[in-house]
């Protein structure tokens, strides 16, 4: 039978154990024979086949023991044992036979591996055999009262020592039983802190959601707002008119637009706990339209703008506002770092992607600061007022389109922004 799982392993352990003792108890009671004789009573061959069988009994569970496997159940193992000793008792001299010794290693092994109960049925029981051989094999000039008061104090004897292993082995399941009631605790309490601050983390993040979603608001709205200003101070004073009158009405149609999108996307904020990025809400923009929005609300001067759309008539079916608000973030950026310099703006749509890529001529980025400038809170060079937000903002809403940003250095100086994103052709 092959034994396996831990508790088969712990078992093996101690039956290894048994394997052991038997195999030295056994060897030395040959020795003993070898060096005296004459503990054999006249009966060395018999003696001697006795103590040869035996040791080929231990040599073979021994072995059996050693490569993991059981030939003999633990009960009929101690049971073979207690026969061998109590016939090798017969032999030498019954109750005064120095193979006495042997015998509450015998019960003491049956009580350990059979419980309390067992233990002692089986000192009785060793007792009695004790007694008949005692009977039997002791000397003829021993009375046979001494031979019955011999088997009687030594079956005492046996049965003594199995009620102290019982104690023993019942102290020792105590002390299991409350330190596995210890360990149980401390699992149960560790699990409950491991409970308590997931939870406390869940309610954190959940509180850093929705401050972010506010900063997001507050620097979405930051742009339309001081245009709307600019643009309404311009007309009530009457310093517009003709074409420039008319432009100024769709900027503020535009940003009044732009201003509605996003209140859009605050009650989505309330809706999702506190995303910045809001629900999508996709339609059929035309590029070149979008292009000119883009430029006109991150304020950069005509004067400055280089848009180019291809093809020209390209349109996409997209979350406009989303994606709005990415393009601003980046050409604004692109505005606030290039002084005079041209702000590019670049629209692609080909095989189902849309490439947009924003260039300027400003100072670029240290080395190595393309990831960090994208983290929240990052504010590099002169970027004043941002809180750090617009190319964090950006990045959290190119990753909700399953886009990709890269920051690059552009040739001659400045930095290229490419914004790759999957769209479907419109």
């Amino acid at each position: 039978m092959r034994i396996d799982g831990p508790a088969a392993v712990l078992r093996s352990v101690q039956e290894r154990t048994a394997a052991v003792i038997r195999l030295l108890v056994v060897s030395s009671v040959g020795l003993a024979l070898v060096v005296v004789p004459g503990i054999a009573r006249g009966r060395v061959a018999l003696l001697g086949t006795l103590v040869a069988v035996a040791l080929g009994y231990a040599v073979v569970l021994g072995v059996a023991e050693l490569r993991g496997r059981r030939l003999l159940a633990p009960w009929l193992a101690t049971s073979i044992d207690a026969v061998l000793a109590l016939v090798a008792c017969g032999l030498t001299g019954g109750a005064h036979s120095a193979m006495v010794a042997i015998l509450p290693l015998v019960v003491i092994a049956g009580a350990v591996r059979g419980g309390a109960v067992v233990g002692r049925l089986g000192a009785l029981a060793v007792g009695a055999g004790l007694t008949a051989a005692a009977l039997v094999g002791s000397d003829p000039g021993v009375a046979v009262v001494d031979r019955w008061l011999a088997g009687v104090w030594w079956t005492g004897y046996l049965v003594a020592a199995a009620v102290l292993v019982g104690m023993l082995l019942r102290v020792l399941e105590r002390q299991y039983e409350e330190a596995a009631e210890s360990r149980a605790r401390a699992r149960a309490e560790h699990e409950a802190f491991l409970e308590e601050r997931d939870l406390r983390s869940r309610l954190l993040a959940a509180q850093q959601a929705r401050l972010d979603g506010v900063r997001v608001v507050l620097h979405e709205f930051r742009t339309p707002v001081a245009s709307l200003t600019a643009l309404s101070a311009d007309l009530a004073a009457g310093r517009l008119t003709g074409p420039a009158r008319e432009t100024a009405t769709r900027l503020l149609a535009e940003h009044a637009a732009h201003l509605r999108d996003m209140l859009d996307g605050l009650a989505d904020v309330a809706v999702q706990e506190g995303s910045p990025l809001g629900r999508v809400r996709e339609r059929v923009v035309p590029l070149a339209e979008l292009a000119g929005a883009v430029l006109d609300a991150a304020g950069v001067e005509p004067q400055r703008r280089v848009a180019h759309v291809e093809p020209a008539d390209a349109t996409v079916r997209c979350d406009p506002q989303r994606l709005r608000r990415v393009l601003t973030n980046l050409v604004e950026n692109a505005a606030r770092h290039s002084g005079e310099a041209p702000v590019e703006l670049d629209l692609r749509h080909a095989d189902g992607r849309l490439v947009a890529e924003v260039r300027d001529r400003g100072p670029g980025l240290p080395p190595g600061q393309e990831g960090v400038v994208t983290a929240k809170g990052v504010a590099l060079g002169e970027r004043r007022g941002t809180a750090g937000l617009g190319l964090w903002i950006v990045e959290a809403l190119v990753t909700a389109m399953d886009g990709e940003l890269r920051l690059l250095p552009r040739d001659g100086g400045g930095l290229v922004a490419h914004l790759e994103l999957p769209l479907p052709r419109a």
